[in-house]
């Protein structure tokens, strides 16, 4: 072969690989969008729907399918996932797994949330898909189903390639998907630093230091998407969730982030927004539970304020028969506890869902009848919801007194079926002090009133 030849097939081959790897900084396009999440209002957006490279924010996908994997009993925290030969020659960023090795799934979590770590995805990856062209395809179809029409997954770890491709409000959505479906283990997300074989890492979400109130969730780099960032921040009980795609450094993007979590508070303030109560614990978010989806028949929705549409409310699925304990006294000057503002459900009337809006702030009182309901999470299957609430009843028994067990079914065009784990029979004081009590516990719970005491003025 003449020296001429030669060239033309290094020049070929170089023309190969720069066709399927994205490369130059100056490909990375500007995207953001800043969202209430409770109420799901858009408080700023720019290029939301443009597709662009997520890079490691693509492991909020690959965690979401190991949290998926954990509540279904087919890994549990303990267990140990092989390190395979491709996974232990993935390029950084990485933990440096060896082949023949082994990392807990515990911490293959930890690693991904704070050391975006390539090999623990690729491990993960194939204990779960057998190979990681498998999972993404698994990935691709588990993001629809969560509404992320325009994200496209080639990999778990977010290494660029051409055919993997997000949006700004695609990953909110995932933000949000894994506040609600997996509450028991998004408080990894505001794991700050990880110390594994003799070596400490430190986040890279440097907003979980310095930005009051932010609890997660992930960072993301190569050189054709820039500097991506999700973040969750939770003040006052509002809760907001904002993406940048396309920052030109990590610390111009999180003074940008600052900039609009800043005008987001702001803008919520603005509109006179009743704060709506967190979920006590490390998850403050649930947008699902506060809105009662029934069977049978469909609540009326308004016609001012675009609401997802409810379904009928189902009956517990299974109960544990008990008797309710005798309506509390109403002084609640000696009870110790915090007085809370009462969760409003958008089910009956356009004034009940504005008040979620923040159009109306009624005052409320406390209810002296036993429709109390205290959730303490939402699972993909009967089983884990069922086990969960029998979970919660056993850590807080004396303030569950009478309570029963209850899970109730909900199903969704976009997320599909999720079972509802409740504990049901409750005084309203009752069920804020046994929340309490599950806090202290570690265990995420929400209070909520059954829909059919609410009215429909």
């Amino acid at each position: 072969m003449n020296r001429s030849l030669a060239l033309a097939v290094i020049a070929l081959l170089a023309m190969a690989v720069l066709a399927t790897v994205p490369s130059g900084s100056a490909q990375a396009r500007y995207a953001s969008i800043v969202i209430d999440a409770e109420s799901g209002q858009v408080l700023h957006a720019v290029n939301a729907d443009t597709r662009n490279y997520p890079a490691s924010l693509t492991k909020m996908m690959t965690l979401y399918m190991l949290f998926d994997a954990l509540e279904n009993g087919k890994l549990t925290l303990k267990q140990k996932l092989p390190v395979s030969k491709r996974a232990a020659g993935m390029p950084p960023s990485k933990l440096g797994l060896k082949v023949g090795q082994s990392i807990r799934v515990e911490d293959a979590i930890l690693a991904l949330v704070t050391k975006s770590a390539n090999d623990v995805a690729v491990v993960v990856a194939e204990a779960l898909a057998g190979k990681e062209t498998t999972f993404a395809k698994v990935m691709t179809k588990r993001a629809r189903t969560l509404g992320m029409s325009r994200t496209s997954f080639r990999n778990a770890s977010g290494l660029p390639n051409r055919g993997q491709k997000s949006t700004a409000r695609d990953m909110a959505r995932l933000a949000k998907a894994l506040m609600r479906d997996f509450p028991q283990y998004y408080r990894y997300f505001s794991t700050s630093t990880f110390s594994y074989r003799g070596r400490t890492y430190r986040s890279h979400n440097k907003l979980l230091r310095s930005y009051k109130g932010t609890d997660g969730i992930k960072t993301g780099y190569i050189r054709a998407s820039g500097f991506n960032l999700v973040t969750s921040v939770e003040r006052g009980g509002r809760r907001v969730i904002a993406v940048v795609f396309g920052g030109k450094t990590s610390k111009s993007r999180d003074r940008h982030m600052v900039k609009l979590l800043n005008r987001g508070f702001k803008k919520l303030a603005s509109q006179g927004v009743r704060k709506v109560p967190a979920v006590p614990g490390r998850n403050p978010f649930h947008p699902l539970p506060l809105a009662t989806i029934e069977i049978a028949e469909a609540a009326p929705q308004p016609q001012a304020v675009p609401q997802p549409q409810a379904l009928p409310e189902p009956q517990p699925v299974e109960t544990a028969a008990a008797s309710p304990p005798a309506p509390p006294k109403r002084d609640l000057s000696k009870s110790g506890l915090p007085r809370l503002e009462r969760a409003v459900k958008p089910i009956a009337s356009s004034s009940q869902v504005a008040t979620v809006d923040g159009l109306e702030t009624p005052v409320e009182v406390e209810s002296l009848t036993n429709d109390w309901v205290v959730q303490v999470g939402a699972f993909s299957r009967f089983r884990a919801a069922h086990d969960n609430a029998k979970s919660a009843l056993a850590k807080a028994p004396k303030a569950l007194r009478g309570a029963k067990v209850a899970v109730r079914r909900i199903d969704s065009a976009s997320l599909g079926t999720l079972y509802r784990s409740q504990l049901t029979g409750l005084y309203e004081k009752q069920a804020r002090a046994a929340c309490e009590s599950l806090k202290v516990a570690e265990m995420n719970c929400v209070v909520l009133q059954h829909p059919k005491a609410q009215g429909s003025n």
